[in-house]
């Protein structure tokens, strides 16, 4: 069972990520947000691309689901903590972390 403290010491462990406010909520970032945890730190808000969204609702339906409006479309996916193993969190916060590190300048 994850919690907010899990996804906090998890996060911060990965390369790079840093905690800043964010409007109502805390991001966690390095070069972007790649995700967010809400005020009640009952769930949180990671950055899929589009059809990692579609597969994390598919496997976990009662965890993960789009984000209304056109943030949702753009593959930000909420997932609830509370039912979500340790394992599923570190697994959503990899993959949305990779989307956030810093492009590679090719020479």
């Amino acid at each position: 069972m994850a919690n907010g403290e899990t996804l906090r010491r998890i996060a911060l462990s990965l390369d790079g990520t840093t905690e800043r406010p964010h409007f109502d909520r805390i991001a966690f970032r390095v070069a972007r947000n790649y995700a967010t945890l809400a005020p009640d730190g009952l769930s949180a808000n990671f950055r899929f691309l589009p059809d990692e969204q579609a597969f994390k609702c598919m496997l976990l339906p009662t965890v993960f689901s789009p984000v209304p409006n056109a943030w949702g479309k753009q593959g930000w996916t909420q997932g609830l903590l509370e039912p979500m193993t340790e394992v599923d969190l570190k697994d959503a916060l990899e993959t949305a972390w990779r989307h956030a590190l810093p492009k590679r300048r090719h020479r």
